[in-house]
């Protein structure tokens, strides 16, 4: 991995990162992360996207297969499934740290028009790949560019471009072309999955969901399921686990507090399925998450 853009990379996390060790960026859907330990296991279901892991080490399972990342790769995920990650090496004076960057559908669907290769991929959905050095060199201008905070907003358009473009010339680009095919099962899925993630609180019948994706209700269930590995209520209902858990631990809501604002009517049935999700109960997992914050 190209030790230049490591350097950038750190250089914004001691100006920007939280006491979480995340960066925000004014770049939409850049985002880098930094941890100074190791990690519990993490249940979420991220939007698609490619973590260039530039220091330490990351495991990721979906399903039955765990896959482990290490310092100059590449993990994309190309669809909306649920994964459990782990940070499994970071110490302070080599701390864990990568660039995220979500996958845009629509930028994907232009760039694909311009290329070749069709959208058949029957690729896993989480995958990795030794980084690109092309991959490497439009991150390092990306980089370069934020640190120039009066033109970010002018020319960050052209590389994040590039960078999506070579990601779609490389090993995996089948793959992640299939987020922005118009026709593909995963795209129309994908505007129902845009809905979920914004209303998760609500109650939204399938039938609902199904006009989004402009599906028969029992094809839509089953083309959801084929691309996320769960049903829709499954997908809710972790979606308002994982938000609950961020609105304990991050903004200091009690577990009945953060059940009723994500959509339970029974904190019983909340601490559960928490329990079910995360392993532990809410108190517990909130007082643990705390504790590794706060160091």
């Amino acid at each position: 991995m190209n030790e230049t853009l490591l350097d950038r990379v750190r250089r914004y996390l001691e100006a920007h990162a939280d006491a979480a060790g995340i960066a925000q960026t004014p770049v939409p859907g850049l985002t880098i992360i930094r941890a100074t330990t190791v990690s519990g296991l993490n249940p979420g279901i991220p939007h698609p996207q490619a973590c260039l892991v530039l220091q330490g080490c990351k495991q990721v399972t979906q399903g039955t297969r765990t896959q482990v990342f290490d310092a100059g790769d590449s993990l994309l995920i190309t669809a909306d499934v649920p994964t459990v990650s782990q940070i499994v090496r970071a110490s302070p004076d080599q701390p864990y740290i990568s660039l995220i960057i979500d996958l845009n559908p629509a930028l994907i669907a232009e760039l694909a028009m311009t290329m070749e290769a069709g959208p058949d991929s029957a690729e896993s959905p989480v995958c990795s790949e030794p980084t690109d050095g092309e991959v490497t060199e439009a991150a390092l201008r990306l980089m370069r560019l934020l640190e120039r905070p009066e033109a970010a907003p002018v020319l960050y358009e052209p590389l994040v471009r590039e960078l999506h473009y070579w990601l779609l010339a490389g090993r995996h680009g089948a793959a992640i072309r299939r987020l922005g095919w118009p026709g593909s099962h995963i795209h129309r899925v994908g505007r129902a999955v845009a809905m979920l993630r914004r209303e998760f609180a609500q109650p939204l019948p399938v039938e609902h969901l199904a006009a989004q994706a402009d599906m028969s209700p029992s094809s839509f269930h089953r083309n959801f399921r084929r691309v996320t590995l769960l049903s829709p209520l499954q997908f809710q209902k972790q979606l308002r686990l994982i938000e609950a858990r961020r609105l304990m631990t991050g903004e200091g809501l009690s577990a009945s507090n953060a059940a009723f604002k994500v959509g339970y009517e029974s904190v019983s049935q909340f601490n559960r399925e928490y329990r079910r999700l995360f392993g532990l109960p809410p108190a517990t997992d909130t007082a643990q998450s705390k504790a590794v914050v706060g160091g």
